[in-house]
């Protein structure tokens, strides 16, 4: 025993009881009979902090350390927003601070609507608390002279649609976590997004005043889901709030302003003008609305702006207390009037100097925007290794659900065994559960892929996929699930085809030709028989011949398709036993996913 006293472990700030276990070999079962032994009442999945551990590390004869928590970097998925290449283009020397702008996310009934309206009326005196009747989305507060933006669009299906459309609004991501609940499919979606989208987070572990409340459990989840609270040796601020009883929204605020020297929030208030539309209203009396967030440069009463497919001259704004301004600067939320239409939420506006110019740049988005409807592709398995050799694409980002935790698990492990090679696999999220249309945006956000065991993909996230072009994989076995990304990690991969029959003709006659060889003489009965597709010649039951056309003639003018009801002349690749009456089947091969 005098040897193991002088072991030393390192252990992370949270560890479940199976991995404790296994770090100082020894049964979990004993594990689980020490902590009972202590008060506390654990199963073998169940996660314990480093201080519970190390108590119960000692009485093993180890001397537990807390591990050096690593600073995982996020990878940037899918494309920079345009407004942050406008400011890295922009001299460094003349950027100065702006105001963090902020989103809060969360699951629902955690207390996100409730949290904005404490911190909106906090900060409002009291003299002005029934004035604001204009809701435009967003608004500022202002803590120890210093100005912070929120998003007031709470909900991670709002976020994400800014991040698809090339957005990502937020610098900074607030996530509302119910003490007394604790973490929640939503929660874990939310992060999931947020860290995808690659924004700092910070939770506010709200409800605290509630007599049930658990902090420490709620910690625990957290640290599971990679949040690792500071207080552990993570880089998470976890701050304990109560949005109704209004207290901790200080905290809550010095906490954003602390994130926001750390992260490189900057702009040039004289520089382009560009930023994003928060949302965007018809008005009855003032025609369309739009509540805009300047990200560079300045907003100025009688600047061209173009929003999206929308533009116009703007000839009012407003700030979010409903009052006229003649400008605006960086990370400052207006609601203009002056735009012919309505642009989408997520759209990037930009100002130009004459409505000509205004045109032209929308007529060149529509026509861009018609080319990759017609051109889009799914980001597939197939195409990874070729775009990873192009040098497109270094990383496979995956959405996992499964049928049951015990399924995803195993499969989870079975990945970050993959990602060990050249192009990294990133989960980016994994739960169980079937494919919600909250997957797909999420997928197409980040282009990423769904990979689905033992799950189904309900009606509305399939249409969604189709119209966003994300591809989702179904599994009922798991190593085929792994074998299908080992072999995509190694380019080996080969598309799936399936036939579709397009088209069927009946022999009339057969005709011999001067240089030799056979012609059929067909009528099409049915779909169109192409020169460039493959045929199949049925005679009764039996399959005669599969191969190609060789010719194709209708008259004597050669011709590439012939449809239902016309006659022409049909040769056959390297096969000259035709008889009337046989049946020829044209069919083409076309790539489908496996599932």
């Amino acid at each position: 025993m005098s040897d193991q006293k002088s072991k030393k472990i390192e252990l992370p700030a949270v560890i479940t009881v199976r991995d404790f276990a296994q770090k100082i070999d020894v049964s979990a079962i004993n594990i689980i009979r020490k902590l009972m032994e202590n008060g506390m009442m654990v199963t073998i999945n169940q996660s314990i902090d480093f201080d519970t551990a190390a108590i119960v590390a000692a009485e093993m004869g180890y001397d537990a350390v807390l591990e050096k928590a690593e600073v995982v970097e996020e990878k940037e998925t899918g494309e920079v927003p345009m407004w942050r290449k406008v400011i890295a283009k922009e001299d460094q020397a003349v950027l100065t601070p702006r105001p963090p702008v902020v989103t809060i996310l969360g699951h629902v009934d955690h207390g996100k609507t409730t949290l904005l309206d404490a911190i909106r009326n906090a900060n409002v005196a009291a003299g002005e608390a029934g004035g604001i009747t204009q809701h435009i989305g967003a608004y500022q507060v202002e803590l120890k002279g210093r100005q912070i933006t929120f998003l007031d669009t709470p909900g991670h299906a709002a976020f994400t649609a800014m991040r698809a459309r090339g957005a990502q609004g937020a610098d900074i991501v607030v996530l509302v976590v119910a003490a007394d609940d604790g973490v929640m499919p939503q929660t874990k979606e939310a992060i999931a997004h947020a860290k995808a989208a690659r924004v700092p987070i910070i939770v506010a572990l709200n409800k605290i005043d509630k007599a049930n409340s658990n902090p420490d459990r709620v910690k625990q989840q957290l640290g599971e889901n990679g949040l690792v609270p500071d207080e552990w040796g993570g880089n998470t601020f976890v701050v304990p709030i109560s949005a109704k009883q209004r207290q901790g929204i200080e905290d809550l605020l010095e906490t954003i302003l602390l994130v926001a020297d750390n992260t490189d929030i900057r702009a040039n208030s004289k520089g382009a003008v560009i930023g994003t539309v928060i949302e965007a209203e018809l008005d009855k009396s003032k025609g369309p609305v739009a509540t805009l967030l300047v990200q560079n440069g300045t907003l100025k009463v009688g600047d061209i702006v173009v929003a999206g497919v929308a533009y116009g001259r703007l000839r009012a704004q407003f700030d979010f207390r409903g009052r006229p301004v003649q400008k605006a600067g960086p990370s400052v939320p207006v609601s203009v009037m002056g735009l012919n239409e309505l642009p989408s939420a997520g759209d990037l506006f930009q100002v130009v100097s004459t409505e000509k110019e205004a045109r032209q740049i929308i007529l060149e988005r529509q026509e861009a925007a018609k080319q990759q409807a017609s051109a889009q592709k799914k980001m597939t398995l197939e195409e990874l290794f070729s775009r990873y050799k192009s040098g497109e694409a270094k990383e496979l980002n995956l959405i996992l659900k499964a049928d049951v935790q015990g399924s995803l698990e195993p499969i989870l492990g079975e990945i970050n065994h993959l990602g060990a090679g050249e192009i990294k696999v990133n989960v980016l999220y994994a739960e169980t559960g079937n494919v919600s249309e909250n997957d797909v945006m999420l997928a197409s956000a980040s282009q990423a892929i769904i990979v689905g065991f033992s799950v189904q993909a309900d009606v509305a996230a399939r249409r969604l996929a189709e119209a966003e072009g994300v591809s989702i994989r179904l599994y009922d076995i798991i190593y085929r699930l792994t074998e299908d990304l080992e072999k995509a990690l190694k380019g080996m991969l080969q598309p799936e085809f399936s036939e579709k029959v397009i088209g069927k003709a009946s022999v009339l006659a057969v005709f011999n030709l001067s240089k030799g060889g056979k012609v059929a003489g067909c009528r099409v009965t049915e779909g169109e028989v192409r020169r460039n597709a493959k045929v199949r010649l049925l005679r009764g039951k039996d399959i005669v011949y599969v191969g190609d056309v060789a010719s194709l003639k209708h008259e004597k003018e050669d011709v590439r398709e012939m449809r239902t009801g016309f006659e022409c002349g049909l040769g056959l690749k390297n096969f000259n036993d035709i008889q009337v009456g046989d049946l020829i089947e044209c069919y083409v091969l076309e790539k489908t996913e496996k599932e």
